[in-house]
């Protein structure tokens, strides 16, 4: 089942999604732009693994990302 992360993701949600699943591939996972948007779960693991980064641009983008999309931790 997926469901919403944000009614509607605006224009600055979607740059940094795009920023981070080209973050995310540098470190050699791949983010699938429209299951991050959808899938509450996937969305939450992707932006785990980006804050779990030794990259703090990576981290950043993540945690920004984090807020725009509402996706508390639990």
């Amino acid at each position: 089942m997926t469901t919403t992360c944000a009614s509607e993701p605006d224009s600055q949600a979607l740059v940094e999604i795009i920023e981070l699943k080209w973050l995310l591939a540098g470190e050699g996972f791949h983010v699938h732009v429209e299951r991050l948007q959808t899938d509450r779960d996937y969305a939450r693991q992707a932006l785990h693994r980006a804050e779990a980064s030794p990259n703090a641009a990576l981290r950043e983008t993540a945690a920004r990302l984090r807020n725009k999309l509402r996706l508390a931790e639990g």
